[in-house]
């Protein structure tokens, strides 16, 4: 009975394992599981970039319809009419800005340019005090009539770190400057 293998003969744990190996390599039950949890990490990093894409996007284009209203006021005369200071010139930009933007974290710079060649449309350097609030002073010079105006509106938005080093931060850690500028002759008014 030596060379007998009986029914009740253990197999060799090699011959168990490739027995295994066999039956696993045929079986294709699981295999979108394993290939789904493979690819998941970047799928959703990739759909989280694009959502947070989107909605930084979107708040820019708010700040473009925003200072395009804003303009108006100046390019017409209506603002230099009525004498506005920075500050009601400001109310009155908050006043036509969507729900998602505050006020609070809008800033409007106003100058004039003798020619439009001398105009100046670079994005402006940020500074921050201690407390991480902008500490930037801007001007507010609305000229007369047919004055080169540049206005800008500036917003710091709040952007939050995307998973796989995504960052969409351009001003400070967690921050991004939107810029809606705009540059026009104002109209003759009397």
């Amino acid at each position: 009975m030596a060379g007998e293998k009986g029914r009740g003969a253990k197999a060799s744990p090699i011959a168990t394992l490739a027995k295994q190996t066999r039956h696993l390599v045929g079986d294709a039950r699981g295999a979108a599981l394993i290939e789904f949890a493979m690819i998941a990490g970047p799928l959703f990093a990739l759909l989280i970039a694009i959502v947070e894409t989107s909605i930084v996007f979107l708040a820019q284009q708010s700040l473009e319809t925003a200072a395009e209203a804003a303009a108006r006021t100046l390019m017409t005369g209506q603002a230099q009419k009525a004498n506005l200071t920075q500050a009601q010139f400001k109310a009155s930009a908050c006043a036509v800005l969507p729900p998602p933007l505050k006020c609070s974290n809008l800033m409007i710079d106003v100058e004039t340019a003798s020619t439009f060649s001398a105009v100046d449309t670079t994005k402006p350097t940020i500074s921050y005090d201690s407390s991480g609030n902008v500490s930037n002073t801007w001007n507010y010079t609305p000229g007369g009539a047919q004055s080169i105006v540049i206005m800008r509106l500036l917003y710091v938005w709040p952007v939050s770190l995307g998973p796989l080093g995504f960052n969409l931060a351009n001003s400070g850690t967690g921050k991004r400057l939107l810029v809606a500028t705009s540059v026009f002759q104002t109209e003759p008014y009397a």
